[in-house]
């Protein structure tokens, strides 16, 4: 089941702290990284998990084995402590599909929890989710030295948030190539289950897509959301 968008009637509030993060990631991606071409800022800003444990910055070429394969990365020194790669990792991305998924959920999803909790306890809550989905991982796979990026610990955080704040909320979604409209508990339910599969048969510090990250981002928003959403409106008005 693939979302295509939601019902936005109640937005009350202009989003704007999820399109400043919408226009961040782009941005990175384009300039920072060149469209995924510049390896050398991407190896320096992702996050290292073995570089978080030890504290201790990777530098040159390192070899790994997946399976029966051997590989070799071309770490580069990080120019600022190893620990500010949990933010900046949260705004790279692998390749154009990458980020143009994670910016499509972002977009569908992030604008109904900004109205209801407000814009900065939503960038706080998006922060948290992330650095919460970056710490699964790492715990997952400690020794790994195979780089994490991507936004998607973080949104899976607003989806986690977005499925307790509004399960009846109506999801436009591609289902088997249906075009229908089912509720959020649905549409997420089905994202959430694929990612637990996925995660469970797909060893942990091999590379590919950090499911931990997904999973743990997940929890985190079911966990903090209603901290968040304190002393806001239950209709999903966000008050003055």
């Amino acid at each position: 089941m693939f979302p295509l968008g939601d019902d936005n009637s109640e937005l009350i509030i202009t989003p704007w702290v999820n399109y400043i993060f919408i226009g961040v990631n782009i941005l990175v991606f384009v300039f920072l990284q060149g469209l995924g071409g510049n390896d050398g800022f991407t190896m320096a800003f992702s996050l290292i998990p073995k570089e978080i444990i030890d504290g201790v910055d990777l530098a040159g070429m390192q070899v790994i084995e997946v399976g029966n394969q051997t590989a070799r990365l071309n770490h580069v020194d990080t120019p600022l402590p190893v620990y500010f790669n949990f933010l900046s990792s949260m705004f790279m991305h692998g390749d154009i599909m990458h980020i143009a998924g994670n910016m499509l959920f972002l977009w569908i999803f992030g604008d109904n929890i900004e109205n209801l909790i407000g814009h900065i306890r939503f960038a706080l809550f998006y922060l948290l989710c992330g650095f919460a989905a970056a710490l699964v991982q790492v715990a997952l796979s400690p020794d790994s030295i195979i780089p994490m990026l991507g936004a998607s610990g973080a949104i899976s955080g607003v989806l986690g948030g977005y499925v307790l704040l509004f399960p009846q909320k109506r999801v436009k979604a591609l289902l088997f190539r249906v075009y229908t409209t089912v509720p959020a508990y649905i549409a997420l339910g089905f994202w959430i289950g694929y990612q637990l599969i996925l995660g469970f048969f797909t060893p942990a510090g091999t590379g590919g897509v950090a499911y931990g990250a997904h999973i743990g981002g997940f929890v985190a928003g079911l966990a903090l959301v209603k901290i968040f959403a304190i002393g806001k409106s239950a209709r999903g008005h966000a008050l003055p």
